[in-house]
């Protein structure tokens, strides 16, 4: 089990820093890009393009939040994560290479939902990501 997205595992996090594009616009990083669609305001969405990790996940939270937000963040995660893997083959190649190791974002900053804390949560991230890495097996 890969239970940190850390060090050798870093590339894993949205907070790794590599370009991704998604609905026509070129973030810094995959952080960016979510928090990005938390609006449906395009220029707010291009402000993000920019952002590290840390300024997006900030900015994240002063934005006209979309009203379906809560009923679309998980499927926007995977596509989001699904365009970092299919646009930049090295990373695909890494997530290839973790095998059949289950993917665990584990944390310390009580993050249930993407991840998990103490071996609780809903790991929404990990899972996400051994999706993506049976896909990309085909």
């Amino acid at each position: 089990m890969i239970d940190k997205f850390t060090d050798e595992y870093f590339f894993l996090s949205n907070f790794f820093e590599s370009k991704v594009t998604y609905e026509g616009i070129t973030y810094l990083n995959n952080e960016a890009a979510f928090q990005a669609m938390k609006t449906l305001d395009e220029n707010e969405r291009k402000a993000f393009a920019e952002l590290d990790p840390d300024a997006a996940k900030k900015a994240g939270r002063k934005i006209s939040l979309r009203s379906d937000w809560e009923d679309v963040k998980t499927e926007l995660m995977y596509e989001i994560c699904k365009a970092k893997f299919t646009q930049n083959n090295d990373l695909a190649e890494k997530l290839l290479a973790t095998g059949d190791e289950e993917l665990v974002e584990g944390n310390n900053w009580n993050d249930k939902i993407w991840g998990k804390v103490n071996g609780e949560g809903e790991n929404r991230l990990g899972v996400i990501l051994m999706r993506i890495r049976e896909e990309l097996r085909k």
